[in-house]
């Protein structure tokens, strides 16, 4: 999915007059896409003189370290609120479940979406 990268948009407006589905508004002389509107057509992409708009899969090592943070973070209040070391162990375990759970759902999407084609 597209994101806007800030510091290289210059609110010029073209992905806003090229968008299909209007749905890219500048706010604060930056263009700002309304992803609940977008279409992930790639046309923001194309468009960008100044290659603001950016793939989301850029941010793979930070949503990796959010993920990271987090875990470690539900970890440290297992342990304190249950007041049991070892929580942070089965804390540990159930998130593994979810990311797990999450990759799994990820596959089963992408076969059914190459069924599409």
């Amino acid at each position: 999915m597209p994101w806007v990268d800030v510091e290289k948009c210059t609110g010029c407006g073209i992905c806003v007059e090229k968008c299909p589905v209007s749905t890219i508004l500048i706010e604060n002389n930056k263009a700002n896409i309304n992803m609940d509107n977008c279409i992930r057509c790639g046309t923001c992409h194309t468009v960008c003189p100044q290659e603001a708009v950016r793939h989301d899969g850029e941010k793979i090592p930070k949503d990796v370290e959010a993920n990271v943070k987090m875990v470690k973070n539900c970890m440290e209040d297992c342990a304190k609120y249950l007041r049991d070391v070892k929580e942070k162990g089965k804390c540990l375990d159930r998130m593994k479940k979810y990311f797990n759970k999450e990759k799994i759902v990820a596959e089963k999407t992408l076969e059914e979406l190459d069924k599409l084609n």
